[in-house]
């Protein structure tokens, strides 16, 4: 019997009916797909907010995938925990993960890849309420007309053990990579606005290590750093906000990226 893993933030961080998710994020990415830029990226990275206040900026990676949508069957998707505490990268250990939109199915082919190497373990536990990787699936669900998911919650990790992991799933153009993090939480505009470019630099130019401080998903995108160095990957900024600008109060913001990341012709 499939076990599953059902939504645990569907009617909070988005729309737990199915008819009124679809049109939401049909409408963020027909807003982002007005401005899209022209890239086919091996790997996202997209906030896991509330859609409300970090819909929009998500909305922007994922509307890159048009193109290249039929092609990608294997999604790796990399988020930090918040709840529970984790060493390493921690598998689910369930068949199936489940959104208003329907199921999506656990690549166990993916799971071999990994299950041996001493940073992957399997936590239900760390998977069962975590936000940040079940709020990508309903664009995932979206944009991608067939493809299994390999979602890994990661803890305490170092960016060598994440990169590993990510080289073990490298694959072709059929694997996508995306990580899942939000930027500074709970600063003033101004000082988030600050702190926000400097984290974004940082990415651009391939900087790690990056604090939890400046990324609560900090160590996933660390590893990524490391991973994109080794494939000559050319990141590339989509776009930067947060919730002072999405949802109004300034006072107290969490700040919002998304990027995407290239293969470069050139490389190797």
């Amino acid at each position: 019997m499939a076990t599953i893993r059902p939504a645990a933030v569907a009617g909070m961080f988005y729309s737990g009916d199915a008819a009124q998710l679809s049109f939401d994020i049909d409408e963020m990415l027909a807003m982002a797909g007005i401005r899209a830029a022209q890239l086919k990226p091996k790997v996202l990275i997209a906030p896991h907010a509330g859609y409300i206040y970090s819909g929009a900026i998500a909305a922007s990676a994922y509307a890159l995938l048009k193109a290249s949508a039929k092609n990608i069957r294997r999604v790796v998707l990399l988020g930090p925990t918040h709840r529970v505490a984790v060493r390493g990268l921690a598998l689910p250990g369930v068949d199936a993960f489940v959104t208003p939109l329907g199921n999506v199915e656990i690549d166990q082919d993916a799971v071999k890849l990994i299950a041996n190497l001493a940073q992957v373990s399997v936590s239900p536990q760390a998977h069962a309420l975590e936000h940040s990787l079940e709020v990508q699936l309903p664009f995932l669900q979206t944009v991608l007309p067939d493809f299994k998911l390999l979602p890994l919650a990661v803890g305490m990790a170092t960016a060598q053990e994440v990169a590993t992991v990510l080289e073990a799933l490298w694959g072709g153009e059929e694997t996508l990579i995306v990580i899942s993090s939000d930027l500074s939480h709970f600063l003033p505009y101004d000082t988030a606005q600050r702190v926000d470019n400097s984290t974004v630099q940082a990415i651009l130019h391939l900087q790690q290590p990056l604090s939890h401080e400046q990324a609560c998903g900090g160590t996933p995108i660390n590893g990524l750093l490391l991973a994109a160095k080794q494939h000559g990957l050319i990141p590339h900024l989509l776009d930067l906000r947060n919730s002072g600008d999405t949802a109004g109060d300034k006072s107290r913001v969490v700040g919002y990226a998304a990027f995407a990341f290239t293969e470069d012709k050139a490389h190797g």
